[in-house]
Order: structure tokens, then C-alpha cells, then sequence
């Protein structure tokens, strides 16, 4: 506990040095695999995000892990993310593998109380979302829908049904 605000200049020569070599790896290999990279479409992009920050913080504090061991990781992570993408639009079944489908919670004025209860999603959660869109009455809203990510989808009321852009949802309560 005697170290507990300076350890010693090695260890801050270290971060100074480290943390702009780890953080222009990343962001080389973050160029390089796309912008699906960080994206928020499904659990295992959101799972990348999350490990790549905490792959950057261990590299750049942690004097025990070499640089070349934290790129190795961050170049791995991507590329595991890079391989399920590309596998999810390619083959249909990994991809029913590895997302969820976008769940209908409101429709034409009434809640779907077994989508929400299964999706763990409240009826506070529901005003809140339509709150934030600028909607002060659900009377405005014809459809909200629970993304994959996890986003609240609200689709004002429609006046001529061409083509949705609701296909994919699973319009059964």
C-alpha cells in the first residue's frame, strides 16, 4: 500500500511510451477490418468493443504484459469478429446462430406483454424511448420495435403500406 500514488518514473515512462504505440496499433487494425468493427449490430460486435478497450487498458497499465502480446490480442479479437461477420452473411444458419431477431413490443396501440416479459423490457422503458423520439403521446406511434442491439425502433403512424422496413420482425405477440 506504500505505492499508492507513485510507483516509480520506469512505470510512467512506460504508460507514456506504450500507451500511444498501443493505441495507434488498434487504430491501424480497426481501419483495416471496417467499420462493422465497432459497430453496435449484435452481441459479439458489442462483446469486441468492450474487450478491445480493455485489452488497450491492461496493455498500457499493466508493465507485465508486453506490447506485442496486447496488438497479438487486439489483431485476434478482430479477426474472430471479422470471421462471424463474414460467416453471418453468408451462411444463413450461423447467423440465426449467432442474433436475435428484432421483437415487436408495440403495435397499433397495445403493448406486447409476452415480447416485453421475455425481452425483460418495461412499460417505463417504452414511454422513456418514445420520450426521448419526441413523442408525447403513443397515440403518434404505430410501432415500436426492441433492435437487436438493443435500441427502441419507433415507427410513427403509417399512412400507405408499400414496402416496410419491418420484414424481419416477428410480427406475432
Amino acid at each position: 500500500m506504500e505505492n499508492i500514488w507513485f510507483n516509480s518514473w520506469d512505470n510512467i515512462l512506460s504508460v507514456i511510451y506504450v500507451t500511444p504505440l498501443a493505441y495507434f496499433a488498434m487504430v491501424i487494425s480497426l481501419r483495416i477490418s471496417g467499420k462493422r468493427t465497432l459497430s453496435k449490430m449484435n452481441a459479439f460486435d458489442f462483446v469486441v468493443t468492450i474487450a478491445l478497450g480493455s485489452i488497450l487498458a491492461s496493455v498500457t497499465l499493466n508493465q507485465k504484459i508486453p506490447l506485442a502480446d496486447g496488438i497479438t490480442a487486439v489483431i485476434v479479437f478482430i479477426g474472430l469478429q471479422f470471421l462471424f461477420t463474414w460467416l453471418s452473411v453468408r451462411v444463413k444458419a450461423f447467423k440465426t446462430l449467432i442474433t436475435s431477431k428484432p421483437s415487436l413490443i408495440f403495435y397499433n396501440g397495445d403493448f406486447h406483454y409476452s415480447a416485453m416479459k421475455k425481452e425483460r423490457i418495461t412499460v417505463e422503458e417504452v414511454y422513456s424511448a418514445a420520450r426521448q423520439k419526441g413523442y408525447s403521446t403513443l397515440d403518434e406511434i404505430d410501432i415500436m420495435i426492441l433492435e437487436t442491439t438493443g435500441d427502441i425502433s419507433i415507427i410513427k403512424k403509417i399512412k400507405k403500406q408499400k414496402e416496410t422496413t419491418f420484414r424481419d420482425v416477428d410480427m406475432e405477440p
